[in-house]
């Protein structure tokens, strides 16, 4: 008896002892990153469980017509009160820099007791479902404002920065994977027992939060980054001139955002704007899609589910090809994915069909992440050190923003296919437009700045 227990116990066992020594390799593990990586994993699993018991009761319980009338009233009631509350979650963190881990296990205790009271309400998909929705999201979103801000502070001295996120990133995306079959699996048992396996996930994501560094809490040498331009001073003649200059350059700005960054910085904002907002149009847009119009001798299931892989590697793949260069170039690999985004969506409107649609799903994948894994290479490069954590909440909070847009737009439209894909193409053009020019410029002046390990 003690064998065969000894026996079942072993391969688990080893398997932990493998993923420990992925996540804290090359001194992630005696910097804290190795359990940043442990907790994000957790948080996707958490997440991808909510996502399984809500699309099954939103979305694939009822008829396309009444699923899509659902869909938009989750959107009204939960996305268009976060693109309000949005703006105040970074400043709002900002306030709170020697309480981080704090802020972290709340918004997984936050999401364990509304996993709860969803449980309850996920059979009749009743009005009660969407306050509770709207928390879980509002709640995830902070999550992740927070842990954008954590990571430079848990950053070992042979991982650059890119590298780092590309590590948490691919570990939330093989979380994903491994949560959604699970999900599944506790669907079969009962509509609630999926938020019951989320309710377990965030309570060990509430505990882990409290075991990482003690330097995740500290603020010491950040100031809070602002949008508003530092108020220029005249040069008055006698002693209090420099005096003058230091209060101003103290001095609050008019309006939050993020100060003291240049034109790539901002324009690599734009850009990853545009490509979330593409994200979210197609996440909303292909899943009423191909339920209604399947690809071509496939049924609705598999339709939803080839986009849904094609979609998931890619962003795997793009991950992965972030870690590979190591930053260099941030500004020429986000002209690059912008315009790979703009041309598999020109292409998928002239030709649609199976082959361009899913090229389009896998192309998104890849560019959101090689542009996001861009973004914070800048941040590490551009910005500097005092503002930067204050910059990584505030950057996520305006991705967070862009994909509700996009989701919303896809809302908005017929499910008509070309028309889709054309609309797609015209939200990538606009971060094209908006975003190019002053990345082209600012690679070609070729700003100095210390490589990346």
């Amino acid at each position: 008896m003690g064998r065969a227990a000894s026996a079942l116990r072993r391969p688990p066992v080893a398997l932990g002892r493998r993923i420990r020594r992925a996540t804290h390799a090359e001194g992630a593990g005696e910097s804290g990153l190795g359990k940043l990586i442990e907790l994000h994993a957790v948080n996707s699993a958490g997440d991808m469980l909510i996502t399984v018991a809500l699309a099954s009761t939103v979305f694939f319980s009822v008829p396309t017509g009444e699923a899509r009338g659902r869909v938009a009233l989750y959107l009204a009631v939960t996305m268009a009160p976060f693109a309000i509350l949005a703006p105040v979650i970074g400043p709002l963190l900002d306030r709170i820099p020697h309480g981080r881990r704090a802020a972290m296990a709340a918004a997984m205790l936050a999401r364990a007791l509304l996993a709860l009271t969803m449980s309850g309400a996920v059979a009749t998909g009743g009005l009660e479902l969407y306050p509770a929705a709207l928390g879980v999201l509002v709640s995830s979103k902070a999550y992740g404002v927070v842990r954008s801000a954590v990571v430079p502070r848990l950053l070992p001295p042979r991982i650059s920065l890119v590298k780092a996120n590309s590590r948490v990133t691919l570990a939330g995306l093989l979380a994903t994977g491994a949560a959604a079959p699970a999900g599944a699996g506790l669907h079969l048992l009962g509509e609630e027992w999926p938020l019951y396996g989320a309710f377990a996930v965030f309570l060990v994501g509430t505990f882990l939060s409290f075991s990482l560094d003690h330097k995740v809490d500290s603020a010491k040498g950040e100031r809070p980054a602002r949008l508003a331009p530092v108020p220029q001073v005249l040069p008055v003649p006698g002693a209090a001139t420099e005096q003058r200059a230091q209060q101003a350059e103290q001095q609050p700005g008019p309006r939050p955002g993020l100060r003291t960054v240049g034109v790539s910085v901002l324009s690599a904002l734009f850009a990853n704007s545009a490509l979330r907002c593409l994200s979210g149009f197609l996440t909303f847009f292909l899943a009423f899609l191909l339920r209604e119009h399947p690809f071509h001798g496939m049924g609705a299931a598999v339709s939803l589910g080839l986009a849904g892989v094609a979609a998931g590697a890619g962003n795997a793949l793009g991950t992965a090809i972030g870690a590979w260069l190591r930053a260099r170039g941030p500004e020429v690999i986000i002209v690059c994915v912008l315009f790979c985004a703009l041309g598999a969506t020109l292409a998928a409107a002239l030709l649609y069909g199976t082959v361009t649609v899913t090229a389009v799903a896998a192309t998104a994948g890849i560019v959101q992440a090689l542009g996001k894994l861009s973004l914070d290479a800048l941040i590490q490069r551009d910005v500097p050190e005092e503002v930067r954590t204050s910059a990584f909440a505030r950057s996520e909070t305006l991705m967070q923003m862009s994909w509700v847009v996009g989701g919303a737009l896809a809302m908005a439209l017929p499910l008509i296919g070309r028309l889709g894909m054309a609309v797609a193409a015209a939200v990538v053009a606009a971060g094209v437009l908006t975003a190019v020019r002053g990345l082209v410029g600012a690679a070609r002046r070729g700003t100095p700045h210390p490589r990346a390990a």
